[in-house]
C-alpha cells in the first residue's frame, strides 16, 4: 500500500440515513503497538497490517492471511480485541469510513477520511455532523484502545 494520509474525527450523533450505506464488520487484534502490527478480519477476508509512526501521514502495508493464520495470530494479541461496524459514506469526492465500535468500546464512534496528499487533508472541510478532530490524539488510535 505505501503511505496512508488520513484525518480522524469523533462523531457524537450518527447520520439519520446510516442504513442506506454499505458496511463491513471488522474484528482486529494487535500483536505489537510500536510499530503497529495488527491482524484483521473484515467480513470473510483476513490480513496482517504493519503501520509506521505518525498520525496524519504514515506507512502502511497489508498482507493477506488465511482464516487459519488469522485465528492463530489473533489468539496471540496483546490487549483487547476490537470489534466494530464500518460504514462507507461518500462525501464530496471522498469516502468517510464511519466506525461504530462494539463493546467494550461502545458508544465510541469515529470517522476517518483518507487523502492523496497532505494539502488535501489540511484543506478538508468535514460535514456538520463530525465532532472534534482527533487526528493527532493517540488515545483515539485503535492500537491505543486495544491496550486501554
Amino acid at each position: 500500500m505505501g503511505k496512508e494520509i488520513e484525518r480522524k474525527f469523533l462523531v457524537d450523533e450518527l447520520p439519520a440515513n446510516l442504513d442506506e450505506y454499505d458496511f463491513h464488520d471488522l474484528e482486529q487484534g494487535y500483536l505489537n503497538t510500536a510499530p503497529v502490527v495488527r491482524v484483521r478480519k473484515e467480513d470473510d477476508t483476513y490480513y496482517l497490517t504493519y503501520k509506521g509512526r505518525g498520525f496524519i501521514e504514515r506507512e502502511e502495508y497489508n498482507l493477506p492471511l488465511t482464516e487459519e493464520a488469522y485465528l492463530h495470530l489473533v489468539a496471540k494479541s496483546d490487549g483487547k480485541i476490537i470489534s466494530k461496524r464500518r460504514y462507507r459514506i461518500p462525501f464530496n469526492g471522498y469516502t468517510i469510513e464511519l466506525d461504530v465500535f462494539k463493546e467494550p468500546f461502545a458508544p465510541l464512534v469515529l470517522a476517518e477520511v483518507e487523502f492523496q496528499t497532505l494539502e488535501e487533508a489540511n484543506a478538508f472541510v468535514p460535514p456538520a455532523w463530525f465532532g472534534r478532530d482527533v487526528t493527532s490524539e493517540p488515545e483515539y488510535t485503535n492500537s491505543y484502545l486495544s491496550r486501554s
